[in-house]
């Protein structure tokens, strides 16, 4: 029978440190701006070096949970959607995840956005859309591209949603389903529709939020999102395979 026993993981010192600092965190024992304890207290504390203790504080760091204040002291923060949404792509791309999963995903989220921000919309995030839809126009006149000014739209919508979850739900998979309209805007098949339809698709959801039709709202996005797929179809790229990620968001202009 002690054969069938599989060996037990044990966590490395530094891991153990990592863990036991983020529950600190995650309980509320380390209120959020508190400063940490020095790297001597902690290696005390927890009875181990200095050493192990700075490698579980830099792995801690990396998390998004503490950040260094003036006097190079860690202070426990809360981590920004945008902070923790780079995690969560890579965790998809280790999956091989395909644009097909990403636009099922994406196709719920960005309505369910529209819908719950339809009614919280005020004038200032309308004045910002409407920039946005200017400046899109603009680019397209000037044969720029419009995806930095695509993901800036659907930011604004989601965070006028004011819920935290939709957003650290939608950020991993905007980071990666924008990178893959670029292959619709430089197919030779779709590269003088795809941006002109995103543009249109823009324009009738700003007139629906700005006249405060949550219906319509909704209706726009839902075929919008749909014409991503109907992009790739018509150029005929294969849904199936996995996203690429040559574009990056922060660079599109």
């Amino acid at each position: 029978m002690a054969n069938h026993l599989k060996r037990l993981a044990i966590p490395k010192a530094y891991e153990a440190v990592h863990r036991a600092l983020e529950e600190e965190i995650l309980s509320g024992r380390i209120p959020m701006g508190s400063p940490l304890p020095t790297e001597t207290e902690l290696a005390e504390q927890f009875g181990v070096t200095r050493h192990t203790v700075r490698e579980g504080m830099r792995a801690l760091e990396q998390s998004g949970l503490v950040r260094r204040e003036a006097g190079r002291r860690l202070h426990a923060v809360l981590p920004h959607h945008e902070d923790l949404a780079p995690r969560g792509s890579r965790a998809l791309l280790m999956q091989g995840v395909t644009f097909r999963e990403l636009w099922v995903v994406a196709l719920r989220l960005e309505v369910w956005a529209v819908e719950m921000a339809a009614p919280l919309i005020d004038a200032a995030v309308i004045e910002k859309l409407e920039a946005n839809v200017a400046a899109m126009d603009t680019a397209l006149s000037e044969g720029r591209s419009i995806i930095a000014l695509d993901v800036e739209f659907h930011a604004l919508i989601a965070e006028a949603a004011r819920n935290r979850v939709l957003l650290m739900s939608r950020e991993p998979v905007s980071l990666l389903f924008y990178p893959s309209l670029e292959k619709l805007f430089r197919h030779p098949r779709t590269a003088d529709l795809s941006p002109a339809r995103v543009l249109e698709a823009h324009r009738e959801i700003l007139v629906a939020l700005r006249q405060g039709d949550a219906v319509a709202a909704r209706d726009w996005m839902e075929r919008h999102i749909m014409d991503f797929r109907r992009g790739y179809d018509l150029a005929g790229i294969d849904l199936d395979q996995p996203v690429d990620t040559k574009v990056e968001p922060s660079t599109m202009r």
